[in-house]
Parts: C-alpha cells; structure tokens; sequence
C-alpha cells in the first residue's frame, strides 16, 4: 500500500473539510471537553453539510474506527464515553 493512502485518515482528522477540529481534540483525557470541542467545531461550520450533532458523531466515530489497532484501549474508551457526553450536550439522551 502507498503511502498517500496509508495516511489518508490521518489527513481527513487533520483536514477535514466540514469541521475545523481543536488540535488534540481526540487526545484529550476528559470525555466531556471532547464532546463540548466537538460541538463547538460543528456548531462554528459552515462547510458541514449535516446538522452538527451528526457531524459531531461522525467525526467522533471516524476517528475511533480509523485508529482501530493503534489506539490505546485506555484512550478508546475515553473516545468511547465521548459519545455518551455529545449526546448529553446536544441534548440527545
């Protein structure tokens, strides 16, 4: 495999074109500041072409699945309680 495409994931979470992400934003340590990051990347676009809960999720979920083996399990359940906490701020229990 090449190595344009063996990086592509990392340049979408980096580039992405629908939502400008706070650096680090997957590395965080606290569930609830991932959430509220991602809310405020989706909420301030204007390139997302769904409505920003779900560009939150996707995002979120793009990134967990992308990461797969390379992600610390510690770090992946974090990411894992980021998506409980991104429902609880948009206010989808």
């Amino acid at each position: 495999m090449g190595k344009s495409k063996r990086y592509w994931s990392d340049k979408v979470t980096k580039y992405s074109n629908a939502l400008d992400l706070e650096q680090g934003v997957f590395t965080f340590k606290n569930p609830k500041k991932i959430a509220l990051s991602l809310k405020k990347s989706a909420e301030q676009s204007n390139r997302r072409k769904a409505k920003p809960f779900q560009s939150a999720m996707s995002m979120l979920n793009f990134y967990i699945n992308r990461a797969g083996k390379n992600l610390p399990e510690s770090q992946k359940k974090i990411l894992e309680q980021a998506k409980t906490e991104l429902r609880k701020v948009f206010s989808r229990n």
